[in-house]
């Protein structure tokens, strides 16, 4: 993942989010909720992902795209920032973000 970077930032609500970007630029995966503590958004970034489940689907355009849930409580922690013409091009995205299937 040397390619990527993690940001943790503030939202317009002043909660904590973290976002993975790529060296291009773009944003690659992200949060799904913010967090009013700074330790919370990173403790959910680096979690392990081996225990999430994840989901993938296509969105109402035909595009494919997923998202993580956490197998803890069933709330949503990850997600795609984009949608992907390929299933294998949302599964790659995904492994960046941690999925290991």
């Amino acid at each position: 993942m040397a390619d990527y970077t993690l940001e943790i930032y503030k939202d317009k609500k002043g909660e904590f989010r973290w976002r993975r970007t790529a060296s291009n630029g773009e944003i690659v995966g992200a949060s799904s909720e913010g967090y009013k503590a700074r330790k919370d958004a990173e403790a959910n970034a680096s979690r392990d992902t081996s225990k999430d489940k994840w989901e993938f689907y296509k969105d109402k355009a035909g595009q494919f795209r997923w998202r993580a849930f956490s197998t803890a409580n069933g709330r949503q922690v990850g997600k795609a920032t984009e949608a992907f013409a390929s299933s294998s091009g949302c599964k790659n995205n995904a492994r960046i973000n941690g999925f290991k299937g």
